[in-house]
């Protein structure tokens, strides 16, 4: 499967050699679909506005278990096609309130990457 590929600071699209939009292809662009999925709000996807993770759920205001959280990013990670399994492990919350962490992907070719959102 291939996706456009995105620059891993700005998180927006690059060109390649020939400026034309660059593609990434297998494993990678799982890797990268995972963490657009991790980092992508509920109902912002314009066309599937189920995709994504309930921001107005309670995750962000403390209301809610970390936990819940873990349960939530590897319930996106397994939507991306190429996913066998994911385990989410959290870094957090931080000073600045932030929650970060990593997914342990398995791909069903069997490879197991990771992650960092």
């Amino acid at each position: 499967m291939k996706s456009l590929l995105l620059d891993r600071t700005t998180w927006d699209l690059s060109l390649d050699a020939n400026r034309d939009l660059a593609v990434c292809t297998e494993p990678y662009s799982v890797l990268q679909d995972v963490a657009t999925a991790v980092r992508t709000w509920l109902g912002e996807c314009w066309y599937d506005t189920s995709l994504g993770l309930p921001f107005d759920s309670g995750i962000f205001d403390g209301s809610s278990s970390l936990p819940l959280l873990r349960a939530q990013a590897e319930s996106a990670a397994m939507s991306v096609p190429g996913v066998a399994a994911a385990q989410c492990a959290l870094i957090g919350p931080r000073e600045d309130r932030s929650i970060g962490g990593a997914i342990a992907i398995t791909l069903t070719t069997g490879e197991t990457q990771s992650v960092q959102f």
